[in-house]
């Protein structure tokens, strides 16, 4: 889902000597730094089992004086994974000029210890205390046994991910003060979920603007075209004024949502605008995966399925849509989720509203294999990587398929990729007839050409919304949707991964000017997670 592989050089090399990390890593970068390969304790014999009290508090020891020390190399022989830790550890007190170090370890729990990080950062006659939290586990070496930190980024610093260092210089943009919709300042300490959408505004628009950079510790990112993070800053530059279309209302609703269940995210649009209202997520690796996210949407993409059958002649929202228990495409054999009774003489809005697999899978055999294809690109406006929305996004995917791929993507498995922005999207562009790329700094700002696309006929937006009400009212996303004011309509969509034992939660609807769409990996069927949180942004409104 995530793309872009983050490293270092010197990681590149050692990785090309040693094919991998671990002891052989560890053996040469303590030669190098005269250690002998010997470790905390010195001994050489291998050991198994978890670490005793003795070796962590050893190991820890060893490791947090060679960080105190500026001693990078030697604290990463520390580690488990000494290629990848050492650029890491080494720019705490290099590029990121942090000195007088001083770690404060609280008592162990098990293996695990947390710690406290006391540092200074200078840069050019100024300098700034920096305090924080963090903790370190260790494990047992796999082949040298011996106790070892286990290495990851967040130990240095807990918002450091893969391949990040530490850098303290002039800021690489100035700083900006995004405001809402209503004119609200929109800050990181009030949206938490916006932290990564306002770094990446500040690169896009921090010049635009108009304000004047300053000096500052920050993360930089090796992923291509990653805005840095801002961690301190030691000379305040001044902040020019960007608006944005967020809605504050919005947001505080969508950050509230997505913390009751994990590894979730949602979006909500504007359908007449296309403006960009909520966008949050709750994520431990703290992605945007509700702009950049790429996985299969499950039945919400019926969405767009039903449309391309509607638009073809291939049945009508009051035609036929047979739902039988099973149904075979090319030697494939699709079923239904446990407990859908068949029905032979179901409508396609039965068969929507009740989010039946094998009615859609049937009708795979008289679309071109492209038909699905054309229908979110030239349609929806998906999967064509134009939109430019004033913030990177992923623009979905809807590929050429053939044979039981083209059955699978009606019903949004197999290559189809969304994100939630996506089908946000989709649903406003459902509902309107019309596509209207999304937006979250206003084009005016800039005049920067915006994605265009058909739309829809008329009668297909009329046949659209009232499947979408009837499922929001009636349907699978009945429970979900109670309560949600206005004009409204939904479609839910489980999606199954390979070895994932449940399935990804999606759920997409709207309610007047509203559309929403949230996704929540292993979260179940889409009115289980996913439908909670779309209901409870749409409650809130824009």
């Amino acid at each position: 889902m995530r793309k872009g592989v983050k490293g270092a050089v010197i990681g590149t090399v050692f990785a090309v000597m040693l094919g991998g990390a671990g002891y052989g890593a560890y053996n040469i970068v303590s030669a190098l730094d005269g250690d002998g390969g010997t470790g905390a304790s010195g001994e050489t014999s291998e050991k198994s089992g978890p670490p005793s009290g003795d070796e962590v508090a050893e190991t820890t020891k060893a490791f947090f004086a060679a960080w105190e020390q500026g001693r990078g190399a030697k604290a990463a022989s520390y580690t488990n994974n000494a290629v990848e830790a050492e650029p890491v550890l080494t720019s705490f007190g290099g590029s990121g000029h942090l000195t007088d170090v001083k770690i404060t370890p609280s008592p162990a729990q098990g293996t695990t210890v947390p710690f406290s990080v006391e540092a200074t950062v200078s840069y050019k006659g100024r300098s700034k205390p920096l305090t924080y939290d963090s903790e370190l586990k260790v494990v047992r070496g796999i082949t040298t046994g011996r106790a070892l930190v286990d290495w990851q980024p967040t130990v240095v610093h807990p918002e450091l991910g893969k391949g990040d260092t530490l850098v303290t210089e002039e800021s690489a943009s100035p700083p900006i003060e995004a405001v809402g919709r209503d004119g609200s300042v929109l800050t990181k300490e009030k949206y938490p979920s916006l932290g990564p959408v306002l770094d990446d505004l500040r690169k896009r628009y921090g010049k635009q603007a108009g304000g004047t950079r300053g000096v500052e510790l920050s993360i930089r990112h090796t992923a291509s075209g990653a805005a840095d993070t801002s961690l301190l800053t030691l000379t305040e530059g001044r902040a020019g004024r960007l608006p944005t279309t967020i809605s504050p209302r919005a947001q505080a609703a969508a950050e509230k949502a997505v913390t009751t269940y994990k590894e979730s995210s949602v979006v909500a649009v504007k359908p007449s605008t296309g403006e960009i209202l909520a966008v949050a997520n709750n994520r431990a690796d703290g992605w945007n995966a509700a702009l950049l996210g790429e996985l299969a949407p499950g039945s919400t993409m019926k969405i767009i399925s039903a449309a391309m059958l509607i638009d073809n002649g291939l049945t009508t929202a009051d035609g036929p849509a047979p739902c039988p228990d099973k149904a075979v495409s090319d030697s494939a054999t699709f079923h239904n989720l446990p407990g859908l009774p068949p029905n032979e003489s179901a409508t396609l809005a039965d068969s929507f509203a009740r989010s039946c697999n094998t009615a859609f899978v049937k009708f795979s055999d008289e679309i071109q294999d492209d038909s699905l294809t054309k229908e979110a690109q030239e349609k929806f406006g998906l999967g064509r990587d134009d939109w430019k929305a004033g913030i990177t996004t992923f623009d979905g995917s809807v590929p050429v398929s053939e044979g039981p791929d083209t059955a699978a993507a009606l019903l949004g498995q197999g290559k189809v990729q969304m994100s939630p922005l996506n089908m946000a999207s989709v649903t406003a562009t459902a509902i309107t007839g019309a596509f209207r790329q999304p937006v979250i700094v206003p084009q005016s700002l800039d005049g920067r050409p915006l994605a265009r696309a058909e739309g829809l006929k008329s009668g297909t937006v009329d046949q659209l919304r009232a499947m979408m009400n009837r499922t929001a009212t009636s349907g699978t996303a009945a429970n979900a949707m109670r309560g949600v004011p206005g004009s409204i309509g939904a479609k839910t969509g489980s999606a199954e991964v390979d070895d994932q034992a449940t399935s990804n939660s999606w759920f997409t609807g709207f309610s007047d000017d509203m559309a929403a769409a949230a996704m929540a990996q292993q979260g179940g069927h889409g009115s289980d997670a996913a439908g909670p949180i779309v209901a409870q942004v749409l409650r809130a409104g824009g």
